[in-house]
Formats: structure tokens, C-alpha cells, sequence
């Protein structure tokens, strides 16, 4: 393992950064990991990252000369990307990562599909975020938030606190999803497989970081 914490780590991809979100999660955590590419924005932010991890397609010379050498993890291996060659060599109760979204679509949908298997990992976008649901899910947000479902497989549910209940929907990639929902109260979800992604607003990132999500 490379990475080893007791409190959150942040995850810094090489898409999309706002570095004041950037900066709002380096609050939750005192570790910060860049997925190769993404050390340029780490090191535009002012911080130095704690390891860098992927095939180092994207970090460039300029980069390289900037960070210690040992602090530079090649996984030379093209089978995964490296938003997964990093969440597989951190330990840590929960990996919070932004700069895997809003930039090439063909890197979000692969970020999701390693995302929901997994899970222990909340993805901040600049207006959202999403992350696997564990089968039983608590949580008390704002009556009227936006509150979506979208499986990555074939998944069933319960539901308290939503709008339109889940019960007895058989919901499946290609099939239907949950675009939109909102709450009414607080929620409780359970779920049949661990299949299902959650997508709320980003206002509610202190709310999810309490939750248990492995």
C-alpha cells in the first residue's frame, strides 16, 4: 500500500479542478495523492502531493522536476486507469477526489464503473457528488434536495424520505433509473447488491463524509 491514513485522503485527478473545492477538501484531510496528471493542479494550488500514482502519461518533465522522486509511483500496467491504479494503493476510511469529472466523458464513464466497485470514495464535481451507496444508507439532508439514483447493474430497493419511493422498481443500466428525485426528510435506503450510485448536490459533502460508505 502507499498511502495509509487514518483520516480522509484527497484524490486529485488530472481533469476539471476548482481549487477552491480543492482547498475545501483539503479540510477533511491532511494526505493529498495525485492520479498522474493531476499533480499539476496540486502543485498550482501550492501543495506538494503526497505520493503521485498512474502511468505518468500526463506528468510532465516540468512536473517531475518539482516533486521528489520518491514521492513518483509508476504502474506501468494499461489494463485500469489511473483513477483506479491510485484507489487500490490507498488505505484510508474514505478517498475524496475531484478533477475525475466534467472534462472527457470517456474518463467519467470509467471513473463510475471503477467508482461502483470499490466504493469508500466520494467523486466532487463542481456542482454534485457521487458515490456508491452502501446496501443500508441513513442520511438527513434539506426536505427539497435533489436526490438521484443511477445503477451500474441490476438492482432493487427500499426507500423512506424520497418523493417518488423506490420500492418494487426494478432498475438496471439501459433501463430505469432514478434522474431527479428529491427528499422530504430524512432518508433511508436499502438496496439488494452494492450496484447503485448516489448524485446530490455538493452543498451536501459534509453530510456524506459522516456517512460509513466501504
Amino acid at each position: 500500500m502507499i498511502i495509509t491514513s487514518e483520516k480522509p485522503v484527497i484524490l486529485v485527478g488530472g481533469g476539471q479542478v476548482d481549487s477552491h473545492i480543492l482547498h475545501q477538501l483539503l479540510t477533511f484531510g491532511n494526505r493529498i495523492v495525485a492520479a498522474d496528471g493531476g499533480a499539476q493542479a496540486v502543485l498550482e494550488s501550492g501543495q506538494m502531493p503526497d505520493a503521485v500514482i498512474g502511468d505518468m502519461d500526463s506528468l510532465t518533465d516540468q512536473m517531475r522536476a518539482q516533486i521528489p522522486q520518491d514521492r513518483i509511483f509508476h504502474i506501468a500496467e494499461q489494463d485500469s486507469t489511473d483513477f483506479d491504479k491510485a484507489l487500490r494503493n490507498i488505505a484510508a476510511p474514505l478517498v475524496l477526489a475531484t478533477g475525475f469529472l466534467g472534462k472527457r466523458t470517456d474518463h467519467t464513464l470509467a471513473t463510475l464503473n471503477v467508482l461502483v466497485r470499490r466504493g469508500g470514495c466520494i467523486l466532487v464535481g463542481d456542482q454534485d457528488i457521487i458515490f456508491r451507496s452502501p446496501r443500508h444508507l441513513r442520511l438527513d439532508l434539506t426536505p427539497g434536495t435533489v436526490f438521484s439514483l443511477f445503477p451500474m447493474g441490476p438492482v432493487q430497493g427500499q426507500s423512506t424520505g424520497l418523493r417518488w419511493p423506490i420500492d418494487g422498481i426494478d432498475f438496471t443500466p439501459g433501463g430505469r433509473v432514478g434522474t431527479s428525485n428529491e427528499t422530504t426528510g430524512p432518508v433511508e435506503l436499502k438496496f439488494d447488491t452494492d450496484q447503485m450510485l448516489v448524485v446530490v448536490p455538493i452543498n451536501a459533502l459534509k453530510d456524506i463524509i459522516r456517512l460509513d460508505l466501504q
